[in-house]
């Protein structure tokens, strides 16, 4: 996605985030009382008020808990000839950021929660000043507190870069319209972001004979998050790998299967988001409480990744230990390559005695 995405005649996407980067909380206060009709004078923390539906948010927020523990890696150790161990240890991210669209409370369960089961010790959530008092709300039912009013690509600048009320962050996640998703790409040159996790996508692959009501309805689903969303509908008729190969091209976020024939495919679709199988799997089903994470992959990306999982929120650090008589045995390798490549002090570490 280009960073020349316009938000008027004047600046780019790319303008906002790098006055983020060097005027901080002025950039901030100004882009936001710009394009959400505030009146701020420095960046604001959202109020937590209004009813919220508190039996819900924790039952989807108990399923995406549930989910996610499930998936910890393991951490492993081995010694890989006499003498060599290794170890590959998964340790939480430090700090993280979310972004939640407006109102979209499912955003801040479906990011939150995870972070949390991860071990994540700072979580960080900006949302638009409209609507952002029920995200709070929720917020403050999973134990998250800091929650600020803040949309769009400022937003994801604040958290990337920092200013002078709020720390950056180490990672940013989060779905967002197409101004969010291309901040979120210029600041990845600098910090991780999840994924591109833009305007919603849909691909209803149906059968011959099926009940286009449900068709309907998973298409009007997906628009109803906006005029940017993307819906395709692909009828299987009597040639399932031709609707394969079909299904594959879109590589779309979700991908809802409907239909004895369109079923069968499930085990075989690589390039997907998410896929739902059959009529009682409607695609907000997912979005919402089955506990399966809605932060996607879109624009064809899940060519090449998946949606959010524990993983996401964690990472790597591998150990090595050598002994002097593992080193023995390695010194010919290390000798032989480093002196290949040119590098002699590389070749020097090799004999320790």
């Amino acid at each position: 996605m280009s960073s020349q995405v316009k938000v008027d005649r004047k600046f780019t996407i790319e303008d906002i985030v790098n006055d983020v980067k060097s005027r901080g909380d002025a950039a901030v206060v100004e882009w936001t009382n710009l394009f959400d009709g505030t009146n701020y004078e420095k960046p604001q923390r959202a109020e937590a008020y209004g009813d919220i539906p508190t039996a819900a948010i924790l039952a989807a927020a108990e399923n995406v808990r549930t989910w996610h523990a499930a998936q910890r890696p393991q951490d492993i150790m081995m010694e890989v000839t006499p003498g060599v161990t290794l170890e590959r240890r998964w340790t939480p991210l430090r700090s993280v950021g979310l972004y939640v669209p407006k109102n979209l409370v499912s955003s801040l369960i479906m990011t939150g929660i995870p972070a949390q089961v991860a071990g994540v010790e700072r979580i960080v959530v900006c949302t638009p000043p409209s609507g952002a008092a029920a995200v709070a709300a929720a917020a403050a039912l999973l134990g998250i507190d800091e929650v600020w009013a803040i949309g769009g690509a400022q937003a994801i600048a604040a958290m990337a870069y920092g200013t002078e009320s709020m720390a950056p962050v180490d990672k940013i996640f989060g779905p967002g319209n197409a101004a969010v998703n291309t901040a979120k790409l210029i600041v990845s040159r600098d910090v991780a972001i999840d994924l591109p996790a833009g305007p919603s996508e849909i691909v209803v692959v149906a059968d011959d004979g099926v009940d286009e009501t449900l068709v309907e309805q998973e298409m009007a689903a997906q628009m109803e998050h906006g005029p940017d969303s993307r819906g395709f509908i692909v009828r299987v008729g009597n040639d399932l790998e031709a609707a394969l190969l079909e299904v594959e091209k879109y590589a779309a976020e979700h991908v809802f299967l409907l239909g004895e024939k369109a079923e069968s495919l499930a085990p075989r679709i690589r390039n997907a988001g998410s896929v739902f199988v059959g009529k009682y799997s409607p695609v907000p089903a997912g979005d919402y409480a089955t506990g399966g994470n809605h932060v996607l992959p879109t624009g064809g990306w899940s060519k090449s990744t998946g949606g959010l999982g524990l993983e996401s929120f964690m990472k790597t650090v591998t150990v090595q230990r050598v002994t002097k008589e593992g080193l023995e045995k390695l010194a010919p390798t290390i000798e032989a390559l480093a002196e290949l490549e040119g590098l002699p002090s590389h070749k020097a570490t090799a004999r320790r005695d």
